[in-house]
C-alpha cells in the first residue's frame, strides 16, 4: 500500500489571507493527521507559514506529521521527531542560479518599471514591494507591509475591474516575460500579490518530494491565474484534489470527503 498525504495551501485555505490559523480547525486537522500525513505548500515563505501557523506547528501533535513546503515547495522541512527538535530543511532552490544574474536583473528592472507606472492608479501602498525569497519573487504592489486595512482597500479596488487589475497585469508581464526571452512564470498570490518564479517551479514541484506517495491537495486558487491551478488540475484527475473558499469550507472538504477516504 502506498504512503499517503494530504497537502494544503494556506492563505485562503489553512488561514484568511494574511491571519493567524483558527483554533476551530484543529481537532479536524488533527484527526487527519492520525491517518496520514500532512503538508503545507505555499507560495509564502519558511517564517510567514510559522508566523500563521504557529498554533500547529509549534504546538499541536500535528507537528509531528506535518511537512513545510515554502515557495511553492521549492523548499522542504521535514517535521521534528519529538519535542526538541525543530523543523529540518532538507531541500532548497536557487532563482538567480537557475535563470543568471542578466535575466534576473532584467526582472527585477521590469518590476520596478510596472510599480512606478502604476503607482498613480493603485489607492495604497506601505513598503516591501519585492521580496526575493530564493526560489522566487513576490511583488506585491501595495507592499507586503500592508495592514489589513489597506489590504482590504486594495482587494475592493482591485476587484472592481473586470478582468481584475492583477489578472490583466499578470497578462502584461507574461508577455513581457516572453518578449525578453524570459522563462518566467507569474501566478496572482494571495489577495494582494504575484509570485515570480522559473518555468515548472509552480506547486507540482512539491510532488519531487514524495515519490510513490499517492498525494492529496485542497486549494483555494485553483483556476486561471491562480497558484494552485497546476496542481489541483494534475490531482483532480485521480479525484484527489479539492477548491475551498476559505477555512470553514476546508473543514468539510476533510471531514466529508478526505477523512472517509481513509476509514472506509
Amino acid at each position: 500500500m502506498n504512503k499517503t498525504i494530504v497537502l494544503f495551501d494556506m492563505d485562503g485555505t489553512l488561514t484568511k489571507p494574511r491571519k493567524k490559523f483558527e483554533r476551530f480547525l484543529l481537532p479536524t486537522l488533527s484527526k487527519l493527521a492520525s491517518i496520514t500525513e500532512i503538508g503545507i505548500v505555499s507560495g509564502s515563505d519558511y517564517d510567514y507559514i510559522r508566523e500563521q501557523m504557529a498554533l500547529v506547528i509549534e504546538k499541536s501533535e500535528v507537528r509531528y506529521k506535518m511537512h513545510l513546503l515554502p515557495c511553492n515547495g521549492t523548499k522542504h522541512y521535514t517535521p521534528p521527531k519529538n519535542l526538541g527538535c525543530s523543523y529540518n530543511l532538507i531541500h532548497e532552490t536557487n532563482m538567480k542560479s537557475k535563470i543568471g544574474k542578466d535575466d534576473y536583473n532584467k526582472l527585477i528592472r521590469t518590476l520596478f518599471n510596472r510599480q512606478s507606472r502604476f503607482s498613480h492608479r493603485l489607492p495604497c501602498f506601505s513598503g516591501n514591494f519585492i521580496d526575493y525569497r530564493g526560489s522566487m519573487v513576490n511583488w506585491c504592489p501595495i507592499g507586503r507591509s500592508a495592514t489589513l486595512s489597506e489590504r482590504t482597500t486594495f482587494v475592493d479596488w482591485d476587484t472592481s475591474f473586470t478582468p481584475t487589475y492583477r489578472e490583466d497585469e499578470r497578462g502584461w508581464l507574461l508577455r513581457d516575460f516572453k518578449s525578453n526571452e524570459l522563462s518566467l512564470d507569474i501566478k496572482c498570490g494571495g489577495d494582494t500579490s504575484f509570485d515570480i518564479y522559473p518555468i515548472g517551479w509552480d506547486k507540482t514541484y512539491s510532488l519531487k518530494h514524495f515519490p510513490g506517495y499517492d498525494v492529496w491537495f485542497v486549494g483555494d486558487k485553483c483556476s486561471d491565474g491562480g497558484n494552485d491551478k497546476e496542481l489541483y488540475e494534475l490531482l483532480y484527475t485521480n479525484g484527489r484534489s479539492f477548491a475551498t473558499t476559505g477555512p470553514d469550507i476546508t473543514q468539510k472538504i476533510i471531514q466529508e470527503k478526505i477523512i472517509p477516504h481513509f476509514i472506509k
